[in-house]
C-alpha cells in the first residue's frame, strides 16, 4: 500500500437467514475489521446500502477491495461484469481470494488490462454457456410434457351446444352478439375469438382441396 491507499473488504449473503461468518473469517486475514464492509440482502438492482457506500464514498483510485469469491458483485454474469469494469476503471484494485490469477492487485497496467478481458471472456462463455443449458433444460421439459400428454399453447374453448344455432342467428342479424353471448354463455373474448375461429373455418372451405383433381 503507497502513500493514502486504502484497503477494504466486501462481504455480502442473499438472505438475512444466511450467515456472513466464512466470509469474514477469510477477508479478516487481509483486511482489518472495521475496514470491511457487509451486506445482507439480495444483489436484485444492486440497490445495496453497503456495497453502494463502498462504491461511492470509500472507495478511491489505488484503493484495494478484497472479496473472498467473484460472484460477491452480483447476482448474474452481467452484473458482476459491469462492477468489476466500473471498480478498474475507478483505478481499484481488485483482490478475489479464491480466483488469484483473475486479482488485478500489485499489476502493471498492462497486465490489469490482460486480466480484464480474460475475465470478460471467461464472463462471456459462462453467461452462453448458462444460457444454453437453460434452452436445453427448457427443450428437454417441453419434449417430456409433450409425451405426458401435455398440451401447450391456449387451449381450445370448447363449443356451446347451441353454437352453430346462435352464430347462424347472430350472422343473419336476428340477434345480437351480446344476446348471443347471453345464449351461448361465453364471455365477449371467447365469444370473438370463437366467431374469427369459424370465418377462419369458412375461408378454408371456399379453396378446394390441392389433392382434388378433375379428369
Amino acid at each position: 500500500m503507497e502513500g493514502n491507499n486504502r484497503v477494504y473488504g466486501y462481504a455480502r449473503v442473499s438472505s438475512k437467514e444466511q450467515n456472513l461468518d466464512r466470509q469474514l473469517e477469510v477477508l479478516k486475514q487481509y483486511v482489518d475489521e472495521r475496514n470491511i464492509i457487509t451486506d445482507k440482502q439480495s444483489g436484485k438492482d444492486f440497490d445495496r446500502n453497503g456495497y453502494q457506500m463502498l462504491k461511492s464514498q470509500l472507495l478511491r483510485s489505488g484503493d484495494t477491495l478484497y472479496i473472498k469469491e467473484l460472484d460477491r458483485l452480483g447476482r448474474d454474469y452481467t452484473q458482476m461484469k459491469k462492477e468489476y469494469a466500473e471498480l478498474i476503471d475507478m483505478g481499484v484494485n481488485v483482490f478475489i481470494i479464491d480466483t488469484p490469477l483473475l486479482s488485478t492487485a500489485d499489476k502493471s497496467d498492462l497486465e490489469k488490462s490482460l486480466i480484464s478481458s480474460m475475465v470478460f471472456e471467461l464472463f462471456a462463455y459462462l453467461a452462453e454457456k448458462e444460457r444454453l443449458k437453460i434452452r436445453s433444460r427448457c427443450a428437454e421439459g417441453i419434449e417430456s410434457a409433450k409425451k405426458r400428454g401435455v398440451k401447450f399453447g391456449r387451449p381450445r374453448i370448447q363449443s356451446p351446444d347451441n353454437w352453430s344455432k346462435v352464430y347462424s342467428e347472430w350472422r343473419s342479424g336476428m340477434i345480437t352478439a351480446v344476446e348471443a353471448m347471453k345464449l351461448t354463455g361465453l364471455k365477449r373474448n371467447s365469444f370473438y375469438r370463437m366467431v374469427r375461429e369459424e370465418k377462419e373455418r369458412s375461408r378454408l372451405d371456399e379453396f378446394p382441396s390441392i389433392f382434388d383433381t378433375k379428369d
